[in-house]
């Protein structure tokens, strides 16, 4: 069992920054932890993920040197820095954490095995 809690989402002006945090906790370790986001109406969509050991990070082409993906593993937290935000980023934002040892398909939800309650972050133009 992994349980997450996400910190961070908030309302910002167009050009501004935020950072999500994701803080796991429990009896199982995380092989890969991941955010996704979902709009109203929208399906939920793959932001970034990172490898908790080697700390490889994979990006969705709509985030790409906006967003970083961190992690810290004494604090057993994830982080998500989102610079340059746009109006288009306003979502719900997922914490997922993957507890099996499988390394493709970073950006399908159904690969996950547990999820935060979410965070809301609007962007406001």
């Amino acid at each position: 069992q992994v349980q997450l809690v996400e910190s961070g989402g908030g309302l910002v002006q167009a050009g501004g920054s935020l950072r999500l945090s994701c803080a796991a906790s429990g009896r199982t370790s995380s092989v890969v932890m991941g955010w996704f986001r979902q709009a109203p109406g929208k399906e939920r969509d793959f932001v970034a993920a990172i490898r908790w050991n080697g700390g490889s990070t994979y990006y969705a082409d709509s985030v790409k040197g906006r967003f970083t993906i961190s992690r810290d593993n004494a604090k057993n937290t994830v982080y998500l820095q989102m610079n340059s935000l746009k109006p288009e980023d306003t979502a719900v934002y997922y914490c997922a954490s993957r507890v099996v040892f499988y390394y493709k398909e970073y950006d399908v939800s159904t690969t996950y095995d547990y999820w935060g309650q979410g965070t809301q972050v609007t962007v406001s133009s």
